[in-house]
């Protein structure tokens, strides 16, 4: 396994410095993974630029530095999986900058932004997959869309765990009230009981005011009736007294 023991002291001083600015600027879109026990190895992730087939997507790329470095250039290579004309398939990328452009005092931050900069414009004049620079020079809606599907399947940002837990809590809940709401629509509804005494004393006050409404014009009516009854009903006791009389007096003749 490569250490920093491979570098020069003066490159390893040089390199922490470098590695140490990019981890407190990182440049837009790049974050660089730091490992301070070797730094003949650096990764770093790589967001798709907006508005290109590889927006949304975050890609991991690494660079490997030789022991001469930075006399000559690190070797890139994308681990993630990339539909791109200047990247093969293994993963190895094509850029001048890491190629006859090396130029030792470019350092790390120029390096990564150039590769950054390949997503937005991509070089199908120097392909490593050809496939890619064909079909970007000669149908880029059919490039894009395969460059797409790839982000897509391999590239895609991961979600944010702490969201995901509070929306499945929310979905939970709303589930829970779903069941507790469809359970309570299929018990069939009790008629709300009433107690004995409000029960009584409203059938008792509805019963003394059926009784003080009789009892008002009705027994008016009745005590009419009686008083126009009264006078005949006590002559016909006296009619039957004399009628008897007549007949003794009848016999008696």
């Amino acid at each position: 396994m490569a250490t920093n023991e491979n570098l020069p002291p003066n490159v390893i001083r040089q390199l922490a410095k470098e590695l140490k600015n990019l981890d407190e600027s990182p440049p837009e879109g790049i974050n660089v993974i730091v490992n301070d026990d070797d730094f003949t190895t650096i990764f770093a992730d790589i967001e798709g630029p907006a508005g290109t087939p590889y927006e949304n997507g975050v890609f991991r790329m690494k660079l490997l530095l030789s022991r001469d470095f930075p006399q000559s250039p690190p070797k890139g290579f994308f681990l993630t999986k990339i539909f791109h004309p200047n990247i093969a398939t293994s993963g190895e990328i094509c850029v001048n900058t890491l190629k006859k452009d090396w130029n030792p005092g470019l350092g790390l931050r120029h390096v990564l932004l150039v590769v950054r900069c390949l997503l937005i414009e991509p070089f199908p004049e120097s392909a490593l997959n050809e496939q890619a620079g064909k079909m970007l020079l000669e149908n880029y809606e059919e490039y894009a869309r395969h460059a797409r599907l790839y982000t897509g399947i391999h590239a895609l940002k991961p979600k944010n765990k702490s969201k995901t837990g509070a929306i499945s809590e929310s979905t939970t809940a709303l589930n829970v009230d779903k069941s507790s709401t469809a359970s309570s629509e299929n018990t069939p509804s009790m008629p709300p009981a009433v107690s004995t005494s409000t029960s009584s004393r409203a059938f008792g006050t509805n019963l003394q005011d059926q009784n003080q409404t009789v009892s008002g014009p009705a027994a008016v009516g009745a005590a009419a009736a009686r008083k126009k009854d009264g006078p005949m009903a006590s002559k016909a006791p006296l009619d039957k007294k004399k009628m008897e009389a007549r007949k003794k007096s009848l016999k008696r003749l």
